[in-house]
């Protein structure tokens, strides 16, 4: 890999002192341009089409050589999977840039790629398990969700017949419910083979924690299971990993999103549809610092419920053990990379990975790589106005607080213990709770707690009901008719967002710089306190706010310059088209701090 590097970068200087013109790196432009026409596949990497993916994936691998010492894994024409990158990227530690000249390989890549190879049948569409971020040597990995008995047959069998028989796993696949297939011999055999070696995978990974974003138990077909989760394995082989159930709710969604006009505030999902069966379940270790009621998560808006469970990831790879992190959805293409790069970017604006990426940098290579490269359908998801693209990188705007910041989670945990007395930051949560909290229902709405019939196993399942406690509520709260049976809308007065410094900030405040004070000092959202907030602020705090609105910022702008224009035709119920929908809804919306 250093050979590879040094090579490239001799090829370059000659390329310069010879003065011959070197190729323009492909920019922010071209990739969304790409991106909108066709999905990625990588057996078509071939002719122009894919002359302009290889620059794209060459691209990707420069920038995460600025910081880090990694190995390939080669998925050339798809052999591993289809929908994955030609080069997949193994990080393996950060490095200067003296140091790449005497990388060291920390990993077995023969071993990795059997591996890999052997897994991919137990997941959904062959989506492996797959190192995407490193961060304090932890890999946070993406994947699909486990397969079902049906695809798990279909592919054995494809392998079976074009291998001349040579898998002894195969069986006659009949049609009888996967419980029946358990009963066999064969069929457990074949899964404790398949789902063995993904549990091989996962802890050469190193990862313990399994974040499930799936709102069913299982995915279900024309009546039948197409795909399974760690969480109703029958035979309990993933008992050893912490296992996470949050949640969230698919692509489908997101076209209520697009609908009203790209505001996601109030926009809730209906969890009392009836293929909605698996409840939320965290371990309480996990929660307990979070100052979060996870039993009202039902009654989230979309911004909540994904501001919550970033704070849950995040605190995940805070923790003090050397365990890794897998997150995955069905497929692992939409609500996956959602997570992946709000991840990756929140963890880059506190400086902590891709130390060396500009805004624009950072940007292209979560697009190009976490998105585009790893199969998003953004020409299918465009065409369907199912827009969890757009809302990704809409919504850094929640996430420039302090909340958020994997900086604040280090300084908590390094403050030696107190025998009494109250913090500025523990003051500051008591006010924050008597004043209501801003990530749940106000204290006007009373909670009642009932059983749902769509629990099963040793998961608690609870549903919230809404239930207005006087006509000024009712006039504050207001639920609107939806045709979509996926969302229920809240109209909620803007919460206030006035908040004190907390103890360890104000020891560890530094001077801001000019730039970032005089642009932090123009927000403020409606409906907030009139009081002025404590100056003077972080300098780390003010640089992730800069930082991620100047990717935001240019995410908009490219997007509206391509993707937005090739979507602006009106629709047939004469509604404006998607550009002057992003211009009015997004573009225009008020100077808070929910804008640029």
């Amino acid at each position: 890999m250093a050979g590879a590097r040094a090579a490239a970068a001799a090829s370059a200087g000659s390329s310069a002192s010879s003065g011959t013109p070197q190729p323009q790196e492909p920019g922010l432009g071209e990739l969304l341009e790409e991106f909108s026409r066709t999905q990625y596949r990588a057996k078509d990497c071939s002719g122009t089409g894919g002359s302009k993916v290889e620059r794209i994936e060459k691209r990707c691998l420069e920038l995460f050589g600025r910081d880090y010492c990694y190995s390939v894994i080669q998925n050339v024409n798809g052999d591993i999977c289809g929908h994955y990158p030609q080069h997949i990227v193994f990080l393996e530690y950060e490095s200067s840039e003296k140091e790449k000249d005497t990388f060291q390989s920390t990993v077995q890549v023969s071993k990795l790629q059997d591996l890999v190879n052997r897994s991919k049948t137990a997941r959904c569409r062959g989506r492996f398990v797959c190192p995407v971020i490193l961060f304090k040597g932890k890999h946070i990995c993406r994947s699909a969700t486990l397969a079902g008995w049906g695809e798990l047959y279909g592919r054995t069998g494809y392998n079976y017949i074009f291998s001349g028989g040579a898998d002894d796993a195969w069986a006659d696949a009949e049609d009888v419910t996967e419980e029946d297939c358990a009963l066999r011999s064969s069929d457990t055999h074949l899964f404790d083979k398949v789902r063995g070696y993904d549990i091989k995978l996962l802890r050469y990974l190193s990862v313990k924690y399994i974040c499930d974003l799936m709102v069913e138990n299982k995915k279900v077909k024309f009546g039948m299971n197409v795909t399974s989760s760690e969480k109703v394995d029958k035979a309990q082989r993933y008992a050893d990993f912490t296992l996470l159930s949050i949640p969230y709710p698919g692509c489908e969604f997101f076209k209520e999103y697009k609908d009203r006009d790209y505001m996601a505030e109030g926009l809730i999902f209906n969890w009392k549809q009836d293929y909605v069966d698996a409840p939320l379940s965290i371990p309480d270790f996990l929660t307990c610092s979070l100052n979060i009621d996870w039993s009202q998560y039902q009654s989230w808006d979309l911004v909540q419920q994904t501001q919550n469970y970033l704070k849950l990831l995040l605190s995940i790879i805070n923790s003090d053990d050397d365990s890794g992190l897998l997150v995955h959805c069905i497929s692992g293409w939409d609500r996956t990379p959602l997570f992946i790069s709000l991840l990756r970017l929140s963890l880059w604006a506190d400086g902590l990975i891709h130390a060396s990426l500009k805004p624009a940098e950072i940007l292209y290579l979560t697009v190009a790589y976490d998105w585009f490269l790893f199969g998003h359908m953004l020409v299918d998801r465009l065409s369907k106005g199912e827009e969890i693209f757009f809302f990704c990188f809409n919504f850094l705007k929640h996430i420039i607080s302090e909340e958020f910041s994997a900086l604040k989670i280090q300084r908590r945990k390094s403050l030696p213990a107190r025998d009494a007395g109250f913090t500025v930051e523990d003051i500051c949560m008591l006010r924050r709770k008597d004043r209501g909290s801003t990530t749940s229902l106000g204290s006007d709405f009373s909670l009642v707690m009932e059983s749902s019939p769509g629990a099963t196993g040793s998961f608690t399942y609870e549903t919230v009901e809404l239930v207005p406690a006087g006509a000024q509520t009712q006039a504050a709260w207001r639920k609107s008719h939806s045709s979509s049976p996926q969302s229920v809308f809240w109209n909620r007065p803007q919460p206030s967002e006035d908040r004190l410094p907390s103890h360890q900030a104000l020891v560890e405040a530094k001077s801001s710089s000019s730039s970032s004070s005089n642009h932090s000092d123009n927000f403020f959202r409606l409906g907030s306190s009139p009081l002025e907030v404590p100056k003077p602020r972080l300098t780390a705090l003010s640089e992730r706010e800069t930082r991620l609105q100047e990717v935001r910022s240019a995410f908009l702008a490219a997007y509206s310059s391509t993707v937005g224009l090739r979507a602006a035709a009106p629709s047939p119920s004469g509604a404006i088209g998607l550009l002057e929908q992003f211009v009015r809804g997004v573009g225009l919306r008020g100077t808070g701090s929910s804008t640029l």
